[in-house]
């Protein structure tokens, strides 16, 4: 099975010069806690509502922050013509619940998260989620 066939098409992105109130409205309007960050019609980056609590509040910035100083910059993606069990081991492995999706222009067009992956195959769900959970991985805050 393919990523476009399971993943969440039409993701709203945010601009690196918004600001972190900007993202974290739009995260709590839509029910979501990441949101990608484009710029020039590219992937810039990824602010999570972890990023907006640990790298803007927890350091005493106020909410005009720019999200371009809280988002994490090392975007990790797939593609969606890329194998759903592929990723879904790609996940495990970089111990996260959602990536955005890119097409081989590597043009955003959606985000593929842990939940569309179980409401596909609960097996490969599951076998991510127990590696994804384990102690450690690129978003700890230090």
């Amino acid at each position: 099975m393919r990523i476009s066939e399971v993943m969440t098409p039409n993701v709203c992105i945010v601009n690196p010069s918004e600001t972190v109130q900007m993202a974290a409205e739009a995260m709590a309007t839509q029910g979501i806690g990441l949101l990608p960050v484009g710029e020039n019609d590219r992937l810039v980056g990824m602010i999570a509502d972890r990023d907006i609590a640990v790298r803007a509040v927890a350091k005493g910035r106020g909410p005009d922050t720019p999200v371009g100083e809280a988002m994490t910059e090392e975007v990790r993606y797939c593609f969606e013509d890329d194998e759903l069990e592929d990723i879904c081991q790609n996940m495990a492995d970089l111990q996260v619940r959602r990536l955005p999706v890119l097409d081989r222009d590597k043009r955003l067009v959606g985000i593929i998260a842990l939940g569309d992956v179980a409401r596909e195959t609960w097996d490969s769900a599951g076998q991510a989620l127990s590696s994804i959970s384990r102690p450690g991985g690129q978003h700890t805050q230090i």
